[in-house]
Formats: structure tokens, C-alpha cells, sequence
């Protein structure tokens, strides 16, 4: 519990969260960025073309007029502050170093392996299906199960909506990731992140440079701190209201034989200022076989499970190794 960022009050960065010097984010802000699509999913006009567009320039888009209801997206985000700022007992409750528990509050996937420590707290729990997780979550605050029970179900339909038009982009038949009993998007998980006001946030991160290893990502943010990597220049992402940014993940980039990009993106912190995002990831089976579409040409991957995946992605995160090199067919 003492590792939790939430329970602590630094008044300085210690020596374990400052990056080396050619990985701080350093004192320079980055404006936003002005060229990241920003999509209505009430206009129907050339939607999925702008889809395929945002997937493919830069691996992000952000999403408004989505459907979910303003109060839920309201209701959430305060819950998810509540959930932080509960007392430490509270919240030890749940505190687990173990990756294995379906619901659990940690500061690091895995603390002693990492050489540098990231400025976040993260409550992470599956939701799908809900009845089988929902009893594992936090109890408090009292409107948490209900509140996250609903959004998460509902996040989950605008997931597979827009993986739909992905479909129909690619030109994959109709049903593509709903077909072999839903393995492609069989798993849905949260993660609630916390990121506290930190003394210098030019010496630290809150998420270092990754990509999603998953299908695909949709977050709620309020305040800024997300930066996306594209063409070897960072870009702040603007955070707009009620809106969802939605980036590719690492297996739909394989599946699109590598039309569509998993951009690279990192978080950085705020000195005065606390962060807190609400994160779903649909993600495929552990035993489901991850491959090029094959309709898309010849393959550039080899065909792999996810369950292999998840294990190289590990391995090759805490290496600084690209995940997806070990994948590539030589042409």
C-alpha cells in the first residue's frame, strides 16, 4: 500500500521516478494538436472513410455525438475521483500485486521489475460478461458498481459499433470480429487511472511510451496529460467534452495486415493539477489466434494466440524491444 501514489504527499520527485535524461518529458508544454480527427458519429457522411483515415495517419481519432448519455459520462467521472480520494483503508481492501485477480488497485503492472517507477495509481477490473466481475469491485463509493456496471456496458456496444465500420473500411465481411463465437472481442476490461499533482513533471511520466496491445481503446478524459507519437513528434491531445478518444491497438494492426496503426502514446503529469480517466480495452481470447485478414493480401505477420502475445509484449516492453518486430514475416 505504501507504493500508491494517492496516499502519498511528495513534495519532490524521489530518485526512483526520475527517467533517464533522453526520456523526460522535459519543461517544454506541447500545444495541441490541431490535426487529430475529431468525428460525429451522427453524420453519416463518409464516417467510415474518416474511420479508416484517422486509424491509418495516426492511429487515434476522437469520437462526439456517441450516444452515451452526457449524465453517465458525468456520473462515472466523479465516481472514479471518489474511488481515489477514499481513505487508505478503504482502498487497501483491493491493493494487490497479483495481475491474475479480476479486480485489483496497484502503481505498477509490476513494481520491483521496473528500472523507473510512472507518477499513476490504477484500479483495473474485467466487465465482461458483467454478472461474472461486477461482485469483485469496489464497494465504495456506493454508486461505483451501478454507475462503471452501466458504462461499461455501454462502452462496449459503441466499441463493437465502430469495429463494425472498421470492418466495413477494411473490407472484411460483415461480422468479422463478432464471428468464431466472439473471440476477437471477448474480453472487456477497465482501468481507472490516477495520476496526482506531481512536484517537477519534467522529470517523470505518468505512462511511458507504449503501444495497446489490445483491439481496441476507448478513454474518457476531462484535463489534458495524453500525447500521441507521430512521425517522431509528440502531440497533445485535446481534451474535449464528453468525447471519447479511441486508438488502435497492437492486434488490430495485425489483423489489418498493418493498414491501420497502433500509435505510440505516453502521459505526462500535472504540478497542481490531479488527472483521473476511465479506460476500456476490448481485447480477444488468451487462446484466440491472432493473423492477417487474409482478404488484405499477402500477410506481414505470422499468425500467433494472444495468450503468446501478451507474454512477448511483456517481455519486450520492459527490454524497450518493439512489440510487434518478432511478428513481422520477412518479405
Amino acid at each position: 500500500m505504501e507504493k500508491l501514489m494517492s496516499i502519498r504527499d511528495l513534495k519532490f520527485v524521489p530518485e526512483s521516478y526520475i527517467l533517464p535524461p533522453d526520456s523526460r518529458p522535459g519543461d517544454t508544454k506541447i500545444p495541441f494538436c490541431n490535426t487529430i480527427h475529431v468525428l460525429d458519429l451522427k453524420d453519416p457522411t463518409n464516417l467510415v472513410q474518416q474511420i479508416i483515415e484517422a486509424s491509418t495517419e495516426f492511429g487515434f481519432f476522437q469520437l462526439i455525438n456517441h450516444g452515451v448519455e452526457e449524465k453517465l459520462l458525468q456520473d462515472v467521472s466523479n465516481v472514479a475521483k471518489e474511488f481515489f480520494g477514499l481513505p487508505a483503508e478503504d482502498k487497501a481492501i483491493l491493493f494487490s500485486d497479483d495481475p491474475s485477480k479480476s479486480c485489483r488497485l496497484y502503481t505498477s503492472i509490476d513494481y520491483m521489475k521496473e528500472e523507473v517507477h510512472y507518477w499513476r495509481d490504477t484500479l483495473r477490473h474485467s466487465c465482461h460478461p458483467l454478472e461474472e466481475h461486477k461482485q469483485f469491485w469496489p464497494e465504495k463509493p456506493a454508486q461505483y458498481r451501478d454507475g462503471m456496471g452501466s458504462y461499461s456496458v455501454e462502452v462496449r456496444k459503441l466499441s463493437l459499433y465502430l469495429l463494425d465500420l472498421i470492418c466495413e473500411g477494411l473490407g472484411l465481411e460483415p461480422g468479422y470480429f463478432r464471428n468464431e463465437t466472439d473471440q476477437l472481442t471477448e474480453v472487456q476490461f477497465l482501468a481507472v487511472n490516477h495520476y496526482p499533482p506531481c512536484p517537477d513533471p519534467s522529470l517523470t511520466l505518468g505512462l511511458p511510451k507504449h503501444g495497446d496491445f489490445n483491439l481496441l481503446t476507448l478513454l474518457l478524459q476531462e484535463m489534458d496529460g495524453l500525447q500521441v507519437l507521430k512521425d517522431g513528434q509528440w502531440l497533445a491531445v485535446e481534451p474535449l467534452p464528453n468525447a471519447f478518444v479511441v486508438n488502435v491497438g497492437h492486434a488490430l494492426q495485425i489483423i489489418s495486415n498493418g493498414k491501420l496503426r497502433s500509435a505510440e502514446h505516453r502521459v505526462v503529469t500535472n504540478r497542481k493539477l490531479a488527472r483521473t480517466t476511465i479506460t476500456s480495452f476490448i481485447a480477444p481470447s488468451y487462446s484466440c489466434q491472432i493473423e492477417p485478414a487474409r482478404v488484405l493480401g499477402p500477410p506481414l505477420y505470422r499468425a500467433f494466440t494472444y495468450r503468446d502475445f501478451i507474454a512477448s509484449y511483456i517481455t519486450d516492453t520492459y527490454q524497450r524491444n518493439p512489440p510487434l518486430e518478432r511478428y513481422k514475416l520477412q518479405l
